[in-house]
């Protein structure tokens, strides 16, 4: 596996993916068309981003639940914007146990409505509000076209659903996520990533609010990396959320929901990853330091296994994800380029010379060759690592944050634009109709990423149309 060449990511990007998630060991395709089987290491990628989260969403007060894959066709009539949304994509069961079903059940592509009528029978009184409720599981939507991790047809996330009493505490729900959603990518995934609110046409079925967090992946294309919605009384009517007030008045409440799924690993791939193999952040690597113990001899094995042995343990009882591989069948060369196929951020050497010197030599994942190669004493190596994984963290959010600030472009007129966009993202001035928006897109096969929240403080005028503008927006293709 490990000893076979990825295409390189500027020859073919597409392909240098498809080929690292399956060289990486984290996916493979499934026997149902658009589906995938996420492997072990895989899953212990995801395991990682999803404890964070979780404890994110807890410490904020959030609780986990758990509803129906199926959900009742019904349903998904009820709110006009959202069954309009998602009527491409929804896989029906139409029977069950051998006979014809009396109404045909939909196979969640996202839980808005079955949620929405769960709240309707608990919610009563605004003693009952909020509701702060996470699911986390899998969803399907018939993609015509799919992507291992980017968009395939089953995937995993969290979904965040939540009803309020007010418009202002639901509001801040929304920006409170968003900010979770923002730190997460920053500190964790190493990620840089742009808040801000979609456009009408981008945002999600059934929203009043749309906000998003937007990152750059090597191609230079967009990817939309995180959700969060606010839906204002939409599908609480559609599925009489009410509750009554302390004056005993009948309201609706007010609803948000918010997500991020495992097309997060995607973003990983195509944002740090290189012509090796997969580059993974520290804080997120299902292993963060690999032990190679060299040797030729058994009596270099006695040796050089006693000292690996020793960091080992020494490593684990500091916390850090460890392993060790003293697999005897393949080569030294052969485990060094599996571990940089695999991504772990850290290698440790050690040989019979090391033995004799007291030291190892340590190769970090983000500097392939030489440069990223040290030679260090195995005394306070948990120091020393530990540390390392800080600084290879560090590094990876750097230049992934000067790679995407280098191509995010202030183009002076609609031809620049049509040129920029083509390799790169376009940030100008949009007077925020559908007409210009369209024209983008058809022109540039690109779309509104969205409109961030810090802005200039000056106005300027629409990059397309010339009117005046009072918000610039990032235009990009994208995933």
């Amino acid at each position: 596996m490990a000893e076979d060449k990825l295409t390189k990511r500027a020859d073919d990007f597409s392909e240098w993916y498809n080929q690292l998630v399956l060289k990486a060991d984290l996916a493979d395709y499934a026997p149902v068309r658009g589906c995938m089987v996420v492997k072990p290491y895989g899953w212990a990628l995801w395991e990682n981003i999803t404890a964070v989260l979780d404890k994110e969403f807890k410490a904020t007060g959030h609780v986990n639940a758990a509803f129906p894959t199926l959900i009742p066709m019904s349903f998904f009539e009820k709110e006009k914007e959202h069954v309009e949304g998602f009527a491409p994509e929804l896989a029906v069961v139409t029977h069950g146990g051998g006979q014809e079903l009396e109404e045909p059940l939909v196979v969640r592509p996202t839980s808005e409505t079955i949620i929405g009528y769960m709240y309707s029978k608990w919610v009563k009184s605004w003693r009952d509000l909020p509701i702060l409720i996470v699911q986390w599981g899998s969803v399907l939507r018939w993609e015509l076209r799919t992507k291992l991790f980017l968009r395939t047809a089953e995937f995993y996330w969290h979904e965040g659903h939540t009803a309020h009493a007010s418009i202002e505490e639901a509001k801040e729900e929304m920006y409170r996520i968003l900010d979770i959603y923002e730190r997460f990518c920053l500190e964790e995934a190493a990620i840089p990533v742009i808040k801000g609110t979609k456009s009408d046409t981008e945002k999600f079925a059934g929203a009043q609010i749309t906000t998003s967090i937007e990152a750059m992946m090597w191609d230079k294309r967009a990817l939309q990396s995180g959700t969060s919605h606010y839906f204002g009384q939409n599908f609480a009517k559609a599925f009489e959320i009410q509750y009554l007030d302390n004056n005993n008045t009948l309201q609706f409440c007010e609803t948000t929901s918010w997500a991020i799924s495992s097309r997060i690993i995607g973003a990983l791939i195509m944002v740090h990853s290189d012509d090796q193999g997969l580059v993974l952040p520290p804080r997120l690597a299902p292993i963060q330091a690999v032990i190679v113990p060299i040797f030729k001899t058994p009596e270099e094995k006695i040796k050089v296994m006693e000292v690996a042995e020793r960091i080992f343990k020494e490593l684990k009882a500091a916390g850090i994800r460890i392993k060790m591989d003293d697999r005897d069948n393949v080569s030294s060369g052969f485990k060094f380029n599996d571990w940089e196929m695999r991504g772990v951020p850290v290698r440790i050497e050690v040989g019979p010379k090391d033995v004799e010197k007291e030291s190892v030599a340590l190769a970090r994942r983000d500097r392939p060759g030489r440069e990223g190669k040290s030679f260090v004493p195995q005394a306070d190596l948990n120091i020393t690592v530990s540390g390392l994984l800080v600084e290879i963290q560090d590094s990876l959010l750097k230049r992934a944050t000067e790679y995407r600030d280098a191509n995010i472009h202030h183009p002076k007129d609609y031809e620049e634009l049509k040129k920029v966009i083509q390799d790169g993202w376009a940030f100008s001035y949009w007077c925020e109709s559908r007409e210009c928006e369209t024209k983008v897109k058809e022109d540039c096969k690109a779309t509104t990423r969205n409109i961030p929240f810090d802005q200039p403080d000056e106005e300027g005028i629409c990059i397309v149309c010339g009117k005046p503008s009072k918000r610039k927006v990032y235009f990009a293709r994208a995933y």
